[in-house]
């Protein structure tokens, strides 16, 4: 299989169909969020190789407010099976926390687990559907990823629905640089407030 079927099955995890209604009266964000996706297919990307070794954790922020029962199950066996499709990815563990909305890094107790276990060397590359199921601060989550790229044996971060990947050679050419950072004209979407 090739890499481009691994990314793509990972797309079609982030693809899922949202089980809130759809906002009424907000064609203008609409308009803004389809712009910002058409932005961000414009970045080009890196993604972690399938053919190097990783050790995987998996994050996932759950909430049950979904009407299939079964769901966070279901979602398990999608990751488990993306990552076997990669002889050299060793699945190490599970890694969630339950809630509605992305809390501070502080209050998610399967997230601090996890970057124990980084640190520990048992994890070296974090799987996650998007970023603000980690968190919705960005200076926090610039944070963290920059901790854990200068670590001795850098930890890289995938985020499957925005299609990053912290250890990018784009992202990790000059640490000290401020390319972790949005740019500065950069129009932060609703959903990113707190």
């Amino acid at each position: 299989m090739e890499s481009t079927d691994i990314f793509d099955r990972m797309n079609g995890l982030a693809q899922q169909p949202s089980m809130l209604p759809a906002p009424t009266g907000q064609s203008t964000l609409q308009e803004r969020i389809t712009a910002h996706r058409a932005w961000l297919q414009s970045i080009p990307r890196e993604r972690p190789d399938p053919a190097r070794r990783y050790r995987i954790g998996v994050y996932i922020r759950y909430f049950n407010q979904t009407r299939h029962s079964g769901y966070l199950a279901y979602h398990k066996k999608q990751f488990e099976d993306t990552v076997a499709l990669c002889p050299n990815w060793e699945l190490v563990d599970f890694y969630v926390d339950e809630g509605a909305a992305a809390p501070s890094m502080a209050s998610a107790p399967a997230w601090c687990r996890l970057l124990e276990d980084c640190s520990a060397g048992k994890v070296d590359l974090i799987l996650t559907q998007k970023i603000s199921n980690v968190s919705r601060r960005p200076l926090e989550m610039t944070f963290c990823a920059k901790l854990l790229a200068r670590q001795e044996h850098p930890v890289g971060i995938y985020f499957i629905s925005e299609d990053i990947f912290t250890l990018a050679s784009y992202y990790t050419a000059d640490p000290a640089d401020g390319l972790f950072q949005p740019p500065p004209d950069r129009q932060v979407l609703p959903e990113e407030r707190q």
